[in-house]
């Protein structure tokens, strides 16, 4: 570790008055002041020295409990270990941070468990990643069913795969400084943005995006609503894909929801129903692993970039819809789209002729099936009164 000068010196004096408290031990043996050797954890009494960049002197505090020990060398502000790459590992510890964070009951202990006294173990990590590395793992101590996620989700496939940049717990909540991940609800997708700034860039300009970060409104989704908490999937896989319209579902099927906002209630139920959903639905009760091109939501609405419908610019508006349906049905011409009745069921206001068309096979249907029966009965009637009469 590299102490400046200044610190090598408060160090220096620290030593010094620790011998001379020593001397005065034996020269007064009935005194209730010890020191303390670190390596021996069950000593009677203790003797510290608190070194700050406040003190011009290095001041003895007795008894020191907690997380205080450490602070005595964490808490100065330039505390560091060069590593072997010749990389800075910074060793300071804001208390104040510390204090405010969600662990601000636990001991530094808790989590640097191999460490019991001084001189600590020896740090053999390269660089700060690799440190990162080897310490990350402490947290399934107190959160395993989270950690087994992990191991399951994108993120550690590709740490297995050995790109050391993948993100582990610490990267993510942070470590001296854990903060609740959802409060508020808009820090969980900035906490993805770091290594996903294009696809953040693209959501924070959305309509869930700008609703969540511009208004505050809790309904819409953030990052962990599609991708899942800690066990992230690869969302280029075909098994996403078909996963995607459940996503959607959550919310878009959610009636209470999209009322509220005056969004089709039906949105959900008329895409199954029609030849996309329908094809889908059916795929996606065989093999999951192969690729299906039938349009599924993020096809039409896009993916985080997602606009309002009624915005000029959205892809589904009846001015931008062929371009979509195009990417799909090349040689579709400008009448194609308007075979297609949206996610709205046929009503008097949304497509009156097909409603209308609904509602006299509606009556038509059944009044020719009671015609049916009727006409069947009175046949059998006549067949029964001409087996009798003869």
């Amino acid at each position: 570790m590299k102490l400046s000068s200044g610190q090598r010196h408060h160090i220096g004096l620290g030593l010094l008055l620790t011998l001379i408290i020593a001397a005065g031990g034996l020269l007064f043996p009935n005194t209730t002041v010890a020191s303390k050797d670190p390596a021996q954890p069950n000593s009677e009494a203790t003797s510290h020295f608190v070194i700050s960049e406040a003190n011009a002197t290095a001041t003895p505090t007795a008894s020191l409990e907690g997380n205080a020990a450490c602070l005595s060398c964490h808490g100065i502000n330039d505390f560091h270990l060069e590593l072997a790459n010749g990389d800075t590992l910074s060793l300071y510890v804001d208390n104040s941070k510390l204090m405010t964070s969600t662990h601000a009951g636990l001991l530094c202990t808790n989590c640097h468990s191999t460490i019991s006294g001084y001189p600590h173990p020896k740090v053999d990590a390269v660089t700060r990643r690799e440190y990162s590395l080897a310490l990350y793992e402490a947290c399934k101590q107190c959160h395993f069913e989270n950690y087994t996620k992990t191991l399951d989700g994108m993120h550690y496939t590709v740490l297995a795969n050995g790109d050391m940049n993948a993100p582990v717990c610490v990267d993510c909540h942070g470590f001296h400084d854990v903060q609740k991940p959802a409060e508020p609800r808009s820090r969980i997708s900035q906490t993805c943005a770091p290594c996903h700034q294009t696809a953040y860039n693209q959501y924070a300009l959305s309509v869930h995006g700008a609703a969540l970060i511009q208004d505050n409104n809790l309904d819409v989704p953030v990052c962990t609503d599609c991708h899942i908490t800690h066990g992230f999937k690869d969302p280029r896989t075909p098994a996403f894909r078909f996963e995607s319209v459940d996503i959607c579902s959550k919310c878009h099927g959610n009636a209470q929801l999209m009322e509220k906002y005056g969004i089709s209630t039906s949105v959900v139920k008329t895409y199954l129903q029609d030849f996309h959903g329908a094809t889908v639905s059916l795929a996606a009760k065989g093999n999951k692993d192969i690729w299906v091109d039938t349009a599924v939501c993020t096809d039409c609405h896009g993916v985080h970039n997602i606009e309002s419908v009624s915005a000029s610019d959205s892809p589904v508006i009846k001015a931008n819809l062929l371009h979509v349906c195009q990417k799909c049905h090349p040689d579709a011409t400008t009448n194609f789209p308007a075979a297609w009745l949206s996610h709205y069921e046929p009503s008097p206001k949304q497509a009156i002729l097909v409603f209308l068309i609904r509602r006299f096979y509606w009556i038509l249907i059944p009044f020719i099936v009671i015609g049916l029966l009727a006409h069947i009965f009175i046949e059998l009637r006549r067949k029964v009164k001409n087996r009798n009469g003869a």
